[in-house]
């Protein structure tokens, strides 16, 4: 077994509608600063408690866009996994995420269009039992046909065709 195939995820063949895949995180102070550097978003909501206290949420509450990450890290490691390509989401923003929360990242495939290896999934976020984030995520998905077709193995040759 070579590294692509050892690393690769789940292949379209092996999806299922209703199948469900989760991930869990305690977000953390650390991860909050850490994305408000990364991205430069340090909108005083996320970083300052003054500020944020005079807010509706009345503190600081971790940027909509982390919370909203946990669905790619479920999307990129667990289903379909490594491999599965990105094509869209839809983000319905629910409620908020702080620091100590325990967020739980569920997605669940919800439409799959073989001729077009495309799964269509259900994505949610939780704190508790309180959704905190929906929407719908679209990926591409390999398959085995497709794989043996196009994958060069280690001291193999692409095949080139000019």
């Amino acid at each position: 077994m070579d590294q692509y195939e050892e690393l690769h995820g789940l292949y379209f063949e092996d999806l299922k509608v209703g199948q469900t895949a989760a991930f869990a995180k305690t977000v953390t102070e650390t991860d909050i600063v850490l994305f408000a550097g990364l991205t430069g978003d340090n909108n005083p909501v996320h970083i300052n408690e003054v500020f944020a206290s005079a807010t509706p949420f009345s503190g600081r509450i971790a940027h909509g866009m982390l919370t909203a990450s946990f669905v790619s890290t479920v999307l990129g490691t667990r289903l379909p996994g490594p491999g599965a390509i990105y094509l869209s989401q839809t983000l319905r923003f629910k409620a908020p995420v702080r620091a100590g929360d325990t967020v739980v990242a569920r997605a669940t495939v919800k439409e799959l269009v073989p001729e077009k290896r495309r799964c269509t999934l259900e994505t949610k976020i939780y704190v508790d039992e309180k959704v905190v984030l929906e929407g719908e995520a679209v990926v591409l998905v390999s398959s085995r046909a497709t794989l043996s077709a196009h994958h060069v193995s280690p001291g193999e040759s692409p095949a080139r065709g000019d």
